[in-house]
């Protein structure tokens, strides 16, 4: 007998490249529920799968670009896209919860036909600030997009039976902002696996004839700070005139192509390698033969409050962190990190100069992040509080050995 039906919606991701949502999924699969998820396609991706058993209907992504207007249509296209997958996996029965990830804040009323036809309940998954991601970009908190994503946001929180965030800042703004109640928001991190994101042995070819290898992954968007990466780099090399340490940068994004002729135009070629996405054995090589990890997140409306999964993912391989300093970044990494003066340039480039000529500093980093990784973040304490939220509103009883044995395989 299969357990409540539980449908998953993401629009900006797809699953299993989403690393949390696909955690979410593995969980609940092992707590005894059966889970559908609609997104759009990856590489290579067919319309339909089942990945683990999980069922998966995905549609072709469109993403005409990174203006105003162009996400408008991004997410007009996904949402009737997203309605019509809903509606074939709905053949298969009713569901018992929905629950949508964010950006963007727009498939509540895809909830709300739900739960008029099959009383199912709907749960927000809320993974990032779209009226802050908007004043990020593009500025100002006055204009007609900006109260539209304000608008979307306070609906998508009210219309849910219950908000998961991903810290307590987000939390917080679900109880003030939206009128949530504190018992109807938890807070479910992103933790990394420990199991799976250790230490191995390095590949010392990978610090290219340097002494140092400093790294970054993840996204390369506008207000991500890859370009203040460069820009310390070019600091490092020709005002402190430092030649031993190799940049290795991976990820992509919208900003991918101006960073990369950022780095070319200081003439850091020698110096800033871009990888581009690159598959998971690549990741691990790079992140264990690297001496520290990059987090460059200006401080920014979005940036402040929101938690950055690449940080925690340096704490897991070991890596002491150079960071602005920031609200939820100090969160994660407190004593695994070195925080500086929010978007100062020169300061973060001697920030990470300094603390390559401490080793016993690094190394005292180093395994303050990884215990906290192990004992407070990994997705193994976090999945407890987020199988609770199911359980409550379906009445299932989740297998818990089950659950602990999948998180830890």
């Amino acid at each position: 007998m299969t357990g409540p039906r539980v449908l998953i919606i993401i629009q900006n991701l797809w699953v299993p490249f989403d690393r949390r949502v696909w955690l979410e999924c593995q969980a609940l699969v092992a707590s005894g529920y059966d889970v559908t998820v609609v997104c759009p396609k990856g590489p290579d991706d067919p319309a339909y799968q089942v990945i683990d058993g999980v069922t998966v209907h995905k549609y072709k992504a469109y993403a005409p670009g990174g203006s105003k207007l162009g996400f408008v249509w991004e997410y007009a296209y996904s949402f009737l896209l997203t309605l019509r997958l809903v509606f074939r996996a709905r053949k298969a029965g009713r569901f018992q919860v929905m629950q949508a990830c964010n950006p963007p804040d727009i498939f509540w009323p895809i909830a709300m036909l739900l739960r008029w036809l099959d009383r199912t309940r709907f749960v927000f998954d809320h993974h990032d600030l779209c009226p802050e991601l908007f004043q990020s970009r593009f500025g100002g908190t006055t204009s007609l997009p900006y109260k539209g994503l304000r608008f979307l946001e306070r609906m998508t929180h009210r219309q849910a039976d219950h908000v998961i965030s991903t810290n307590d800042s987000y939390r917080r703004i679900a109880i003030t902002r939206s009128g949530k109640a504190n018992h109807d928001v938890t807070v479910v991190r992103t933790g990394p696996d420990p199991d799976k994101l250790r230490r191995g042995v390095p590949d010392e070819a990978l610090r290219r004839g340097r002494r140092y290898l400093v790294t970054y992954i993840g996204v390369m968007g506008p207000q991500d700070g890859v370009d203040i990466v460069v820009r310390a780099a070019h600091h490092i090399v020709n005002n402190l005139h430092r030649t031993d340490i190799a940049f290795t940068l991976m990820g992509g994004g919208d900003s991918f192509d101006d960073v990369v002729a950022l780095r070319d135009r200081l003439g850091l070629g020698a110096y800033v390698e871009f990888t581009g996405r690159v598959p998971d054995e690549t990741v691990r090589a790079v992140m264990s033969t690297a001496d520290l990890g990059l987090s460059p997140d200006p401080k920014n409306p979005l940036n402040d409050v929101s938690t950055m999964n690449k940080t925690m993912e340096y704490m897991a391989f070991e890596l002491p962190v150079v960071a602005f300093d920031l609200i939820e970044t100090k969160v994660s990494a407190e004593d695994a990190a070195v925080y500086v003066e929010p978007n100062d340039v020169a300061l973060y480039g001697q920030a990470i100069a300094d603390l390559l000529d401490d080793e016993v500093r690094r190394r005292r980093m180093a395994k303050l992040g990884r215990s906290r990784v192990e004992q407070v973040l990994a997705w193994r304490h976090q999945q407890k509080a987020y199988l609770g939220v199911y359980d409550r509103l379906t009445g299932h009883v989740s297998r818990v050995g089950d659950v602990a044995r999948a998180a830890g395989s």
